[in-house]
């Protein structure tokens, strides 16, 4: 993932969508393709676990295996390829962090989306495939708190990297100024 200066963070939506390519990329997946568009609309990432990938730590109830859902000894047998759909949403939102807005007309704008996606790229027709959705609450820090965060205090012209940061479900990071939460990650979310 490309280092983003601060000033493009300005949209909370790219920020939500970093923060969990991130996440996805530090339990085993492959981000293919962010914001691919079509005449249906947009696929917000596309993202590829690959077969030899085993669940990480090989424990019951590993982070890896959940994302899987599956058995976490188990392996998959073809890459598996999930679209994901990332709502990130200011605090006092009116559709529950996101999840009112994953209406059965959005999924099925996702749907076709994602038939154009394997049209265009027909190597990943054979995959397995599901759609995945993750709710990201964002919230922007007053400036005292934003001077007082190591992680906050670079200026707009200095890039930001955010493979240096450690994104857990549930857990506050403070992040160009705002503390930012992957709060739900839903596999298979449309099953």
């Amino acid at each position: 993932m490309a280092n983003r200066s601060q000033s493009h963070y300005l949209d909370i939506g790219v920020l939500g969508e970093d923060i969990v390519a991130q996440w996805l990329q530090s339990t085993g997946w492959t981000i293919l393709h962010r914001r691919w568009r079509c005449r249906w609309g947009e696929l917000d990432l596309v993202a590829r676990l690959d077969p030899h990938y085993e669940t990480a730590g090989g424990s019951e109830g590993s982070e890896g295996a959940w994302l899987l859902g599956r058995n976490p000894k188990s392996k998959i047998e073809l890459p598996l390829l999930a679209f994901v759909e990332v709502k990130t949403r200011s605090k006092n939102n009116w559709d529950v962090g996101g999840l009112l807005a994953i209406t059965p007309q959005k999924q099925a704008k996702l749907w076709q989306a994602a038939q154009c996606f394997l049209t265009a790229y027909p190597d990943f027709a054979d995959y397995p495939c599901r759609f995945d959705v993750a709710l990201v609450s964002c919230q922007k820090l007053p400036n005292r708190q934003q001077s007082q965060s190591p992680e906050t205090a670079l200026t707009t012209a200095e890039a930001i990297d955010l493979s240096s940061l450690s994104i857990q479900l549930g857990q506050a990071i403070k992040f160009a100024g705002c503390q930012v939460v992957l709060q739900e990650y839903f596999p298979s979310a449309f099953d």
